[in-house]
């Protein structure tokens, strides 16, 4: 592990190399990398990060690779069809009684497995004027329920912005709930703070969803940050990317999702890698995922069991793409050790 990576979160390929998490012969080709998706190492992670270990699971989800630079046949810019559901900047209305909210595009850490590799990295924020028509497209819906504040991360902003939104939300009677999408609690765990905590106090029901890849990252202060959050108040949902070489093994997903409860977060998706320019080599096959969510009925209880989806090209929303059980015209029923019974 690196003792040394410093204080400030790496941006630059220079960077990552005086810290020691790349070798110094790959900087040159890695540059072009990092000039096309930005570069962010916070030290919460890059402490984790063991340099000697060429398959170390969080260097392979954040040190930049040469890699991400080819594009294979099925890949796009806008994966999820995100474009395609925008009637504003920052807002994306897909289903009827939901929205995703962008406030910001900035990132504690720039996974590089992103489906929003093509928009995140700039520190602005949506502009007051975006974010007032966002908010008042929210407020003259009553059909909307519930409000995603995704991006870039909103737990990036500062304590005191993301408290006006969150207020702005709590203002609207038809609200039944907030949801928040966050790496932060991982990837840079001191910034829950009280100052934060303050921002997500709200009558709306409010639940933030970890997004936590490894059991490794799950390290002494997130623990202490999750913690934090949870004595809050703030309810907690864990969602991870299915991930080659990260997390695509039984025992890595068990750990994973027990980490997940006994930190008083529970399970909620397990994501298959949507298709995003450069990201070929961190793909898991469906037949892989089902495999391994059928070996995890066995390992765990049904309280740290995710569900398992696929966003659909295009932007046609998210599906189950779980294993399927019964067969046989509903006849039979198949175990988790793969044996099938008689109904």
């Amino acid at each position: 592990m690196v003792a040394d990576a410093g204080a400030t979160t790496l941006r630059a390929v220079a960077e990552l190399v005086r810290a020691g998490l790349v070798p110094a012969g790959q900087a040159a080709a890695l540059e072009p990398v990092a000039a096309r998706y930005p570069v962010a190492v916070p030290p919460a992670l890059a402490a984790l990060i063991d340099p000697g270990n060429p398959r170390d699971p969080i260097a392979r989800q954040s040190l930049p690779d040469g890699a991400e630079l080819l594009t294979a046949a099925d890949e796009r810019a806008d994966p999820i069809g995100d474009a395609a559901h925008a009637p504003l900047p920052g807002l994306v209305h897909r289903y009827p009684d939901r929205v995703l909210l962008t406030p910001g595009f900035a990132c504690a850490v720039y996974c590089r497995f992103c489906f929003r590799r093509e928009r995140v990295g700039g520190g602005e924020a949506l502009s007051g004027a975006a974010l007032a028509a966002a908010l008042a497209y929210i407020r003259e819906r009553p059909e909307i329920r519930e409000v995603i504040l995704t991006g870039g991360d909103p737990l990036m902003l500062a304590p005191r912005r993301l408290a006006e939104i969150i207020g702005a939300l709590d203002a609207m009677p038809h609200l039944g709930v907030i949801r928040i999408h966050s790496r932060v609690p991982v990837a840079a765990p001191e910034r829950i703070s009280p100052e934060l905590l303050a921002a997500l106090d709200c009558e709306t029901a409010l639940f933030l969803a970890v997004h936590c890849n490894h059991p490794a990252e799950l390290s002494t202060p997130a623990r202490a940050a999750l913690r934090r959050l949870s004595r809050a108040g703030v309810a907690l949902l864990g969602q991870s990317v299915l991930l080659a070489g990260v997390n695509d093994d039984a025992t890595t997903l068990e750990a994973l999702m027990r980490g997940f409860i006994e930190n008083r977060v529970k399970p909620y998706y397990l994501h298959q890698l949507d298709a995003a320019p450069g990201t070929a080599r961190f793909r898991v096959p469906l037949e892989r995922g089902q495999e391994l969510m059928r070996g995890l009925l066995g390992r765990v209880s049904g309280l740290a069991l995710p569900s398992y989806v696929l966003d659909i090209p295009g932007g046609h929303g998210k599906s189950p793409i779980g294993p399927g059980y019964l067969s046989g015209d509903n006849r039979q029923v198949t175990d988790w050790r793969g044996e099938r019974h008689a109904l």
